[in-house]
């Protein structure tokens, strides 16, 4: 049998670094479709499992995979997907059943070329908004994008713990860029990696009630096989799991489902700053394209230009507060991203006026340069 944590220095593919994070982080069901560009965690992880007592079970759609995921969490085991716009697509609908259940699942999306079947090979960042809004109703999400394949494992196991403490789908949001890009990545020894599990109940099973939250507004979650009867549902449910579809149940789990998240941002949203004390123009940015946005920004520093970098790790919960905050203080916000303004909106409606906005959009698949980035930071600093 291999270890599961393969301590130490590695040279992988961001797709690699994507697999052998979730194995580090515990888990141990992995349900999938192929799809161009996010196959090589699917196939890595069919091999790996069988190592170390994991199952994987290659579905006939993306529909089955994620149910399959569904019902193994409730059983007890991490569960994760890895899958691309189309097939993510196909997942929209059990990402809201997921939300209503609570259940702790991880979504790999390695973004591609889209509408459509779009440009399967090449990258981009167009899934942003469906990833927040792709199912129906008033949710929350999580959605956390990478960088680089360090950041990429960095990144599962934070999405494994995430999901873990708030028995929420969490989607790691990344691109064909980060996962085909190959690079240092360093493991730490296990017992220098902090994981979550999910929080148990203390009550005897006569007296639990798989809805009834904490005053975190996180309810504890017992598994099959534990000793504790429990009903779920898509459905709008009391304390209970049991079908209650009435206006005020409704109103009450809705605004729990959302709360959970959103009176937990501290813990959440994580953001890098950096040149910002005396930045009049911030450049933010997020995923592969944080790399040239910080070097533009470097370049622009040597030329006396006062600009700052945002770089958003985690995408939903939005770091609204951080933008609200130096909307106070710089000019200009400079948003790079592959697609045709998504972020970009989430920004400029967050300066509500203070500052203004500027969008750099990128389709084709082709990336963003510094030298590009550096020329737009140029322009606005002679308005």
């Amino acid at each position: 049998m291999r270890k599961a944590v393969l301590t130490g220095k590695h040279f992988w593919y961001g797709n690699i670094a994507i697999a052998e994070g979730a194995i580090v982080a515990g888990c141990r069901f992995f349900a999938g479709y192929p799809i161009t560009p996010a196959s090589e965690i699917a196939e890595h992880i069919s091999r790996r499992f069988p190592e170390i007592g994991g199952t994987f079970v290659q579905f006939e759609d993306e529909l089955a995979s994620i149910a399959a995921m569904l019902g193994a969490s409730w059983a007890g085991a991490k569960s994760m997907t890895s899958t691309s716009g189309p097939g993510f697509s196909l997942m929209q609908e059990n990402i809201g059943l997921g939300v209503m259940m609570e259940v702790p699942i991880v979504i790999v999306n390695v973004q591609r070329g889209a509408p459509s079947t779009g440009l399967p090979t090449l990258t981009a960042q167009g899934d942003v908004m469906q990833t927040k809004w792709g199912s129906h109703g008033s949710y929350e999400i999580i959605a956390l994008s990478p960088d680089s394949p360090q950041e990429a494992f960095n990144l599962t196991i934070r999405c494994f713990n995430l999901a873990e403490k708030y028995r929420v789908p969490v989607i790691l949001l990344t691109s064909e860029t980060v996962g085909h890009s190959a690079g240092k990545v360093v493991v730490p020894p296990k017992d220098k990696i902090e994981l979550v599990q999910r929080k148990k109940p203390k009550v005897p099973p006569e007296d639990y009630l798989p809805y009834k939250p904490d005053e975190d507004l996180i309810p504890p979650m017992a598994c099959a096989g534990e000793g504790y009867a429990f009903t779920t549902t898509g459905l709008t449910h009391d304390e209970k799991g049991y079908p209650d579809t009435t206006a005020e149940a409704h109103e009450k789990l809705v605004r729990r489902l959302n709360d959970k998240i959103r009176r937990h941002l501290k813990d959440i949203v994580d953001v890098e700053e950096e040149n910002m004390e005396d930045a009049d123009i911030a450049v933010v940015s997020y995923g592969q394209v944080s790399r040239p946005a910080r070097k533009a920004v470097g370049m622009a520093r040597e030329d006396g230009i006062k600009a700052g970098s945002i770089k958003l790790i985690t995408i939903w919960p939005f770091a609204e507060h951080v933008i609200h905050r130096w909307a106070k203080q710089v000019e200009y916000f400079v948003v790079p991203e592959l697609n045709y303004g998504q972020i970009y909106l989430e920004v400029k409606r967050e300066a509500a006026g203070e500052a203004k906005s500027l969008l750099i959009p990128r389709m084709g698949g082709k990336l963003i340069t510094p030298t590009e980035i550096y020329r737009e930071i140029k322009k606005v600093s002679e308005k």
